[in-house]
């Protein structure tokens, strides 16, 4: 006999009485605002075009890496879970074979975010009342697939559904970014900007760094042989995704080190990483300083930057070397603000014109390092918890560690940061919750009114991100 599925309307609240009927009371006030997604990495694709998604797998399993990654440390491999190879060797190709594997190994999410996320779309997405197992398999499969041969499905009307007031892509500075024109020329009024991520030209680590940043010039028509060249080729990149909505620049950094040099240092640094090999040190001196030039350039333009570091991308050589970046092999890494952002800072710092907002895998610099900072520094704000914490418990540790320091108006709200459209709406959902959550305690420990958490709670829900994201 299935086992019943059902979402408890006090999912996420706090079990003390008192406490959760505040909780109510304001996820009631903001469980309905607009979405507001400043960052992610859904594909413009979907919403230039409407096309319909595949299937089960290639929607909920093929591309995201929260649900691949969890299968891999279990055993099964990414080539029965039909995760594209570099080389293009085959993998599986039948969708109902690899949901067997996903329903036959759904328990090992139990306590994870991806469980919670998953849930909803399975309750509130489609309307099945069974959980996934290995014998609801096909039950699941069957439902989901005839779903998504509808018209309510398509990625338009479902933007439409989930009350999503705006979402932002990323793209890189080599995208031509064709699909965000195509979205732009058409007869939708679905509001989808795109964001500068110019990490691939930025970063003399990556393999295709000298080709990439030959390429980047040549598409702005800028000399890449020169360093004034290759700042010009930046503006006008920026300007073109200015043009497709971008509001924002963001930058995967391994680490928030900043410099200012002098530019006769700089211009020879450029020709030392644009003609060979590089060093570590000079790989990061390099990243340092153009962070402080892409805050020059947010100061003329107006982009919000976003600086997401800490990361040691691709940890898995065997993983990468088969299937390339982003399946699952990235680990967090410690982190260090004070002195690393001090360079762009004591230039920049309290400029009212710069917003960079910073995030981190690190959670021990929360009350050390980010909520001082930001507590000072104009230019500064605190993103939300991110990739590994984005999760009821990582929720409440940043609340605890950054609000006193940093109050509630120096974070940003919540964004969603995913590759998984339907996963947009229930990780929303989980922020409104823990938020109330947390203000009701606030409010029965008689450190704020009940009035004012109902202010904050709606900023956190929908006005902050809009603030500081200029949407």
């Amino acid at each position: 006999m299935p086992k019943p599925l059902t979402l408890h309307p006090d999912r996420l609240f706090p079990a003390e009485p008192r406490t959760r009927d505040i909780a109510r009371a304001l996820y009631a006030s903001v469980k309905d605002l607009p979405i507001v997604s400043p960052h992610g990495h859904t594909d413009p694709r979907w919403f230039a075009y409407d096309e319909p998604f595949a299937n089960p797998a290639e929607l909920l399993i093929v591309p995201d890496h929260y649900v691949f990654r969890m299968l891999f440390s279990q055993g099964v491999k990414l080539e029965e879970l039909g995760v594209p190879t570099v080389d293009g060797s085959p993998t599986a190709s039948d969708p109902r074979a690899i949901w067997h594997i996903f329903a036959a190994n759904y328990h090992l999410f139990r306590g994870t975010p991806s469980r919670m996320w998953l849930d909803w779309v399975f309750a509130e997405a489609f309307g099945i009342d069974v959980r996934l197992e290995a014998e609801t398999a096909d039950h699941y499969y069957d439902i989901i697939d005839a779903a998504l041969k509808t018209p309510a499905f398509r990625p338009r009307a479902l933007f439409d559904r989930y009350n999503i007031e705006v979402i932002a892509t990323t793209e890189g500075p080599l995208d031509p970014l064709d699909h965000h024109r195509a979205i732009r020329a058409s007869d939708w009024n679905g509001k989808v900007v795109t964001a500068y991520r110019p990490d691939p030209v930025l970063d003399p680590d990556d393999p295709k760094f000298i080709a990439n940043v030959q390429r980047f010039c040549a598409i702005a028509g800028e000399d890449a042989a020169s360093f004034a060249g290759y700042l010009r080729a930046h503006e006008k990149r920026r300007a073109d995704f200015r043009a497709a909505g971008a509001t924002s620049t963001d930058h995967g950094h391994p680490s928030a080190f900043t410099a200012n040099l002098p530019r006769a240092e700089i211009e020879a640094l450029y020709v030392k990483v644009t003609s060979g090999p590089v060093s570590a040190a000079d790989a990061e001196l390099f990243r340092g300083h153009m962070l402080t030039e892409m805050a020059r350039m947010s100061i003329a333009d107006g982009m919000v930057m976003q600086l997401h570091p800490g990361v040691h991308r691709n940890h898995n050589a065997a993983v990468l070397a088969r299937f390339g970046k982003d399946k699952g092999a990235d680990i967090p890494t410690a982190g260090e603000f004070v002195k690393a952002l001090k360079p762009l800072l004591d230039l920049y710092g309290t400029d009212p014109r710069l917003t960079l907002i910073l995030f981190t895998l690190d959670e021990d610099v929360y009350s050390r390092e980010l909520a001082p900072l930001a507590g000072h520094y104009p230019a500064l704000k605190l993103g939300p918890p991110w990739w590994f914490h984005d999760s009821p418990e990582g929720m409440r540790r940043f609340r605890e560690r950054a609000t006193e320091t940093g109050g509630f108006y120096n974070t940003v709200g919540f964004n969603d940061d995913t590759r998984a459209f339907l996963s947009i709406p229930a990780r929303h959902d989980v922020a409104r919750r823990m938020d109330c959550g947390w203000l009701a305690q606030l409010v029965v420990e008689h450190r704020m009114e009940e009035d004012e958490a109902f202010e904050v709670a709606r900023a956190l829900a929908y006005d902050l991100v809009k603030q500081a994201y200029k949407l």
